[in-house]
């Protein structure tokens, strides 16, 4: 006769039970998690985008804007000092000539930069000079071309060419 003490039952096989979702371990990543992960690498890549600008146009847009700051401030200088100034391009930068200071060549910040062969500029030492154009262009393939013009009255500003690259 059977007796209901602990230990003598027969054992049964255990039941196959489902698993609690508390007591699950995870397996993946939840939507969430894969969201903020997507973000992450789009914002990275938008930040290495920007920062990976093209740096021979940026060479050459220096260089513009040095050279028309450079002729102002020559063209300023003749008006006060009542001296004509001739800017004048060479191979690797340009000279300024008449200025008190002795003549030396000053080179391009870029090793790329070029000057598209033109007459010398006379600034001054009247306030109206000749409209003048100087084209720059990058020896690299591909660039753009900018141009420091003036009207004769203006001061010196870069524009962008609407034409196509180097000569």
């Amino acid at each position: 006769m059977p007796t209901s003490a602990a230990g003598n039952k027969p054992a049964r096989a255990p039941r196959a039970r489902l698993p609690d979702r508390a007591s699950r371990t995870p397996r993946g990543f939840t939507l969430i998690e894969l969201l903020v992960v997507v973000t992450l690498i789009a914002v990275a890549t938008a930040g290495v985008t920007l920062s990976l600008r093209d740096s021979a146009a940026d060479a050459l847009e220096r260089d513009a804007q040095r050279l028309a700051a450079v002729l102002e401030s020559a063209r300023a200088q003749s008006r006060a000092s009542g001296a004509l100034v001739t800017w004048q391009a060479q191979t690797g930068g340009f000279v300024l000539q008449g200025l008190f200071r002795p003549e030396t060549a000053q080179t391009w910040l870029s090793d790329h930069t070029r000057v598209q062969p033109g007459a010398p500029v006379v600034l001054g030492p009247e306030p109206l000079i000749q409209p003048r154009e100087i084209v720059l262009y990058s020896a690299l393939p591909g660039s753009h071309r900018l141009r420091v013009v003036t009207d004769g009255l203006r001061p010196f500003e870069v524009r962008r060419d609407a034409g196509g690259g180097a000569p």
